[in-house]
């Protein structure tokens, strides 16, 4: 099994349920495999303090930013991993740094999206996350670009509330049935304004609803990523 590093704490919440997922996927998959059940996922993990980073973004201070996490990959990289995954999707707005600074490989968690929504058939999709993903060009216009999605979001009061519960709430391990309700709401307008499928694009979004709370296809990119990751780890 190759050794993977993984940039986490972005939020420690989301980088929990990667290493639940991860370690899942790892057992299932040896285990179909008549491995045994005991295997778990080599992993090398460094979580960063996310309240520095949420400063940064707050600041618009996506260079110090990049610098940290390029860091952290180089870190990584002296560890002995073997290629490298971002355990978020805001901070893949600094991919090209990250993959700058070492020659590993990074596992894009939008090129492992998009790919899964190309496959099964889909063109119009929609797309919550945190308003810097939602509002910025390097995760939509990489999702058009490469996969041919017409991605749309939220309108200004949506977005502002699904950025709100996810640092607010989410983040910090806070569930609450009122923020489902409105993520709910959400996704609804967003079906019927013509997504077919509708992205989880906050890893820390799987915390708070599931297929259950949609009326479309939900892309779980949490999950998504987790299997991507141990594709890479078994290969």
């Amino acid at each position: 099994m190759k050794l993977l590093g993984v940039i986490g704490g972005m939020s420690w919440t989301s980088t929990a349920e990667y290493y639940r997922r991860i370690n899942l996927e790892v057992a299932g998959r040896l285990s179909h495999l008549g491995l045994g059940g005991l295997h778990s996922a080599r992993l090398l993990i460094h979580s960063v303090d996310f309240a520095e980073v949420a400063a940064m973004q707050r600041a618009g201070e996506w260079d110090a930013a990049g610098e940290l996490l390029a860091g952290v990959a180089r870190q990584l990289a002296a560890g002995g991993a073997e290629g490298l995954l971002l355990a978020t999707n805001t901070m893949h707005k600094l991919a090209p740094q990250i993959e700058a600074a070492t020659a590993l490989p990074l596992l894009h968690i939008a090129d492992a999206t998009g790919a899964r929504l190309q496959a099964a058939g889909f063109t119009r999709v929609g797309l919550i996350a945190t308003a810097f993903t939602m509002e910025q060009d390097f995760y939509t216009g990489r999702l058009s670009e490469r996969f041919g999605l017409d991605v749309i979001v939220p309108g200004a009061v949506g977005r502002a509330d699904i950025h709100r519960i996810i640092y607010d709430e989410l983040c910090r391990n806070v569930i609450l049935d009122e923020s489902r309700d409105r993520y709910r709401r959400v996704m609804a307008d967003l079906a019927a304004r013509g997504a077919q499928a509708i992205i989880l694009g906050c890893t820390e979004i799987t915390l708070l609803v599931s297929q259950a709370d949609a009326s479309v296809p939900l892309f779980d990119t949490t999950a998504i990523h987790a299997e991507e990751a141990v594709s890479f780890l078994l290969s």
